[in-house]
């Protein structure tokens, strides 16, 4: 990532960890949700249905937890997928209150068209950003994520 042109005045430079990660989030997001525009998908929704896939078929609760979502915004995420006809709920046989997330066949089809254009996003911020660094990203992200990170930030 060529910097040399971007100056950042100490007013640019966000103090806020939070807003930090908001504004970089967002334009990620941006970055992703333009090549993923010829399916018609926004990134929020193909990782919502990339973690279904790659859970099965999750409850509800499990999906949220994995997704870091509290129960009210994934049923909120789900009901356009829902509408759309790439996930359907089903009844819990376990637990008769709780519904399971699963893939119709139009939602494993649209994953996979998803995918190809995901791969292109994620090549070209890795091309901009360098592939050592996005890694290193990731890895730090996930710790911020991490059930051990919410412990410790909620025991101080």
């Amino acid at each position: 990532m060529n910097t040399s042109n971007k100056k950042h005045s100490s007013a640019a430079v966000s103090l806020c960890n939070g807003a930090a990660l908001r504004k970089a989030t967002r334009r990620l997001s941006q970055l992703y949700d333009t090549v993923l525009a010829p399916c018609g998908l926004k990134l929020s929704q193909h990782s919502t249905l990339a973690h279904i896939d790659r859970a099965g078929t999750p409850n509800m609760s499990d999906l949220a937890r994995d997704m870091v979502l509290d129960r009210s915004a994934l049923s909120h995420n789900l009901k356009p997928l829902e509408r759309d006809g790439f996930i359907e709920l089903l009844p819990d046989e376990t637990d008769k209150r709780g519904r399971l997330v699963a893939l119709t066949p139009a939602g494993r089809n649209k994953l996979a068209e998803s995918k190809v254009l995901w791969n292109e996003a994620q090549r070209r911020f890795e091309n901009a950003y360098g592939t050592a660094k996005a890694m290193k990203l990731r890895a730090l992200l996930a710790d911020v994520y991490s059930d051990e990170m919410e412990q410790l930030f909620l025991d101080e």
